[in-house]
């Protein structure tokens, strides 16, 4: 309907001259539900181009606009802004749309994918509280594309390959009392990590003795290997379960170690290419003529070692030869801004033909009064985090009694427990630093997980209290209430919104519609009743009730949340 409408207006705008022609026509949702359905100020843009009155333009424009099929009144308000109020037949065809946008494309298969790069553990470190936010942040990005029928390559970068590794090899030699790597546990492995740099305070030789080993490791060293192999395995299987609770999903897990033998063609080519060359004490470093600022990068340590930027330029090189990807997308904290400003850099220095690649920057997290130091021991655990929000979430189901009805109150508990932390870090702009606030969070009535829940649940009892087939009715309504119209209109934003989510890659642009999406139903529900209405209105509003639960469990679901049916 809107596209229809969108072109039978810009046909209008041939009447008015060639030069009309040169402005797009473009339909806006009114921040108030009084100013109409949909409104646009191509008005004032064609006054500068036609040096007439933009008051004068709108009334010309309104008065043909009226005439158009769907439309139910046209109006010019301010300077020439004109609004414009749809029939309820247009909208119920509009709505159609957005009910289809719920259902997942299928994936077009052919076309190149997109790879978004998140959660991007290190192994032998436990997953910290600040790994939910390259990890769900990420994980909805991948979702908002797929969705609408990109493929995706989801891709968990692990950080298996570094010095930290000879690092902890020498300290599972010297205080590991003969373990055996295969079974040592990732608080012990972090314990013995801690360990190694408080030692290192006191022995300058051991940072020394950390380099040697791990340059045994990237040699091939089969004592060193087996006692690294074992330590990627015991990660994996001490992670997985938390990111399982988390819904988070990938493709593939490989990690920077698989890139060891790729780096050396990249470094005889910038070799080549006069790219790379030699700086202080023997590395290999790469230069950044102006007019860049960037510091010089080294991409091969003085003894021969590889560092993070020669293994990811090899991870640019595998994945585009590898998935020839439409796009790559680095979900990454601030704090390696500079890492991927050379790094991309570099590749352009290098001449290589790239895909839209971009780093995907998200803020510090800030959370009372805790470090997030791994190398001091003192790194928040981002399980334990989460069974803390499940303790918090059964509390208030147990103490709201009676007001909270469940099935199954634990999985509730545990439903709203991991909903309220993930939607409270997606609610925010990533672009920001996140702020990490319980009682915001766990709320029935802010911006939060439980509100949206809520919300769903209250829906969805409507629509079972009406019976099952009640909301498929196709309604014949002559008028809309004031709440109705509101509701609608936010139902028919689904889809740009969506859309704006994905291609600027903001979660919270989803999180927050869903919240006023919240707002508009319970405001509709209080004031406009549903099931003692007329026939005509009772169906019509079944099927807002119906479809406002469809959008909220379908953007949830995006967002890695799941909803009950009952709450």
């Amino acid at each position: 309907m809107f596209e229809t409408l969108t072109s039978e207006a810009q046909k209008l705008l041939k009447t008015m001259g060639s030069e009309a022609m040169k402005v797009a026509w473009k339909w806006e949702k009114p921040a108030d539900v009084n100013h109409g359905d949909i409104t646009t100020t191509v008005a004032l843009q064609l006054a500068r181009i036609l040096k007439k009155s933009p008051r004068d333009v709108a009334d010309e424009l309104a008065a043909k606009v009226g005439k158009l099929s769907g439309v139910e009144r046209c109006e010019v308000a301010g300077a020439g802004y004109i609004n414009v109020w749809l029939t309820p037949k247009a909208l119920l065809e509009e709505l159609a749309v957005t009910r289809k946008a719920c259902t997942p494309a299928v994936t077009r298969k052919k076309e190149a994918p997109v790879i978004v790069e998140y959660c991007s553990l290190n192994i032998a470190k436990p997953l910290g509280v600040h790994h939910i936010l390259t990890t769900m942040i990420g994980q909805v990005i991948a979702n908002l594309y797929a969705h609408e029928g990109t493929p995706v390559v989801r891709w968990n970068y692990l950080g298996d390959w570094g010095t930290q590794f000879g690092k902890l090899f020498v300290a599972f030699e010297k205080w590991g009392a003969g373990a055996d790597p295969a079974k040592i546990s990732l608080n012990e492995l972090l314990a013995l990590y801690v360990k190694f740099h408080e030692e290192a305070e006191k022995d300058p030789e051991l940072e020394a003795r950390g380099q040697a080993a791990f340059k045994r490791l990237e040699d091939g060293d089969r004592e060193v290997r087996h006692v690294w192999q074992a330590f990627v395995d015991v990660t994996k299987r001490a992670v997985a379960p938390v990111l399982e609770r988390l819904s988070a999903r990938f493709d593939t897990d490989v990690g920077e170690s698989h890139y060891e033998s790729a780096m050396a063609p990249i470094i005889e080519e910038g070799k080549k290419k006069g790219v790379f060359t030699k700086g202080e004490k023997g590395a290999t470093i790469v230069q950044f003529p102006p007019p860049s600022t960037l510091p010089p990068a080294v991409v091969l340590k003085s003894d021969g070692g590889t560092n993070y930027l020669t293994r990811d330029l090899a991870l640019v090189v595998d994945r585009i030869a590898r998935y020839h990807p439409a796009a790559i997308l680095h979900v990454v904290g601030v704090e390696q801004t500079l890492h991927f400003q050379q790094l991309m850099a570099t590749a352009k220095l290098l001449e290589w033909e790239l895909p839209v690649w971009e780093h995907i920057v998200f803020g510090r997290m800030r959370f009372a009064d805790q470090s997030m130091s791994t190398r001091k021991g003192t790194i928040l655990h981002l399980e334990e985090v989460l069974d803390e929000a499940v303790r918090r979430a059964d509390a208030i189901i147990k103490d709201r009694g009676d007001a909270i009805q469940s099935d199954d109150p634990k999985e509730l508990g545990e439903m709203m427990g991991i909903g309220a932390v993930v939607y409270g870090i997606l609610s925010q702009n990533r672009k920001m630093d996140i702020v990490f606030d319980w009682d915001k969070m766990l709320s029935f009535e802010g911006n939060s997980a439980p509100y949206l829940q809520y919300t769903h649940a209250r829906a969805r009892s409507v629509i079972r209290k009406a019976g099952a087939d009640s909301a498929k009715t196709s309604p014949a309504v002559k008028t809309l209430t004031v709440h109705e119209r509101q509701l609608l209109g936010k139902l028919l934003q689904f889809s740009s919104v969506l859309e704006h989510a994905r291609t600027e890659r903001l979660p919270h642009v989803l999180a927050n519609y869903l919240h006023q999406l919240c707002q508009d139903f319970n405001t509709f529900y209080n004031v406009d009743p549903i099931l003692t209405a007329p026939e005509a209105e009772r169906a019509f509003r079944l099927l807002l009730t119906d479809s406002a639960a469809t959008v909220l469990k379908t953007g949830a679901e995006i967002l890695t949340l799941r909803v009950p049916e009952r709450m």
